[in-house]
């Protein structure tokens, strides 16, 4: 079984960072104001922000560092771990963005570095990583970058995928505390689904050729090349409206979880409103408990969890009080995760723009 319950690890702080431009759904050019209506009330996503091309995702997540470094007051020759998770590296294929990130943050050549392209699901990848490093002790202080600028993967012509994703760039800091209580990570992977999110051609198994940057009309609004990233929308809203709702309901059962009293907030990937939810009715999460920032923020990947802790529960969170967290990722691999997490005095400095 795919399950870590990782001791003496406290999240020390989170931040998140955006681009300041605002696009919102009725700006596309392919809707107009009546299809950007039906979108805004079914999809639930109005208003995402999207960065410049020359934007990346390390930037906004070296801004959500800088300044949660400083918050935190650590001393950046203490951070002995980067992570960083994303499918929107510097480069591709290499050098590893965590490595140009150390440099970039000026921290110690003796800090160790990681790249996690893990998709929607690398919050949990990272936490589950680092985690596990730090819960021995070997280790004292990490920090996780997570981040993407998901919708240039695509063609700006995909009707099927443009309006649903926003920019964002997060950092998550972790200290060995041996008085934290264990953080709770449960992974599935289906392979069998990759191809619902996928990009066709890029890779070593289908290298770029002329062939690949030559668009096919699908119909519906939905133009795009062999090059360019597709999501199989039927496919990808069967499969996050199962698998992760069945694992929940099992680990909560299996935990003896009261789902009305155990559980101060249940963190969903923020995927769109339909699959969000969905989730809640089935799984019968009490409303009030469940956040939703993708009406502003839309699908940001990876950063979607702890965006929710920056934009919806910073004030909650950074209180003495402790609040049990319960959050569900699903996306690439396809893979889904859930983990179980306890905070409490958590720093939260105010979204930032750039």
């Amino acid at each position: 079984m795919a399950r870590w319950n990782i001791p003496n690890v406290r999240v020390a702080g989170v931040s998140a960072c955006v681009p300041k431009e605002v696009v919102h759904t009725e700006d596309f050019p392919f809707f107009d104001a009546e299809g950007a209506e039906v979108f805004n009330n079914t999809v639930g996503i109005r208003e995402r922000h999207l960065g410049p091309d020359t934007l990346c995702a390390s930037d906004m997540c070296q801004a959500a560092a800088e300044k949660l470094i400083a918050e935190l007051g650590w001393d950046k020759q203490s951070i002995d771990m980067l992570v960083f998770e994303s499918v929107t590296a510097d480069f591709h294929p290499t050098p590893p963005t965590s490595c140009l990130l150390q440099d970039r943050l000026g921290l110690s050549e003796d800090c160790f570095c990681l790249d996690i392209p893990m998709g929607c699901c690398g919050c949990m990848y990272a936490m589950n990583v680092a985690g596990n490093m730090l819960s021995a002790g070997n280790i004292k202080r990490a920090l996780l970058l997570i981040g993407d600028t998901a919708l240039r993967m695509g063609s700006m012509q995909d009707k099927s995928r443009v309006p649903l994703f926003g920019d964002m760039g997060t950092a998550v800091a972790l200290e060995y505390d041996t008085t934290a209580e264990p953080i709770l990570i449960d992974f599935h992977t289906q392979g069998s689904g990759y191809k619902a999110l996928m990009t066709p051609h890029g890779g070593y198994r289908h290298p770029l050729t002329p062939e690949s940057f030559i668009q096919e009309d699908f119909g519906n609004g939905i133009l795009r090349a062999p090059k360019d990233t597709l999501i199989d929308g039927m496919a990808v809203f069967t499969f996050a409206i199962s698998k992760p709702a069945k694992t929940v309901a099992n680990l909560m059962e299996e935990l003896h979880i009261d789902k009305d009293n155990d559980i101060d907030y249940y963190l969903i990937h923020q995927a769109n409103k339909l699959i969000v939810d969905r989730l809640v009715k089935k799984l019968k999460m009490p409303v009030e408990k469940v956040p939703y920032n993708l009406e502003e923020f839309g699908n940001t990947g990876g950063a979607s969890v702890p965006g929710l802790m920056v934009t919806r529960l910073r004030e909650q969170l950074q209180q003495d009080k402790p609040h049990r967290l319960l959050c569900s990722s699903f996306g690439l691999g396809l893979s889904w995760g859930t983990m179980l997490l306890n905070v409490k005095n958590v720093v939260i400095p105010e979204l930032i723009e750039i």
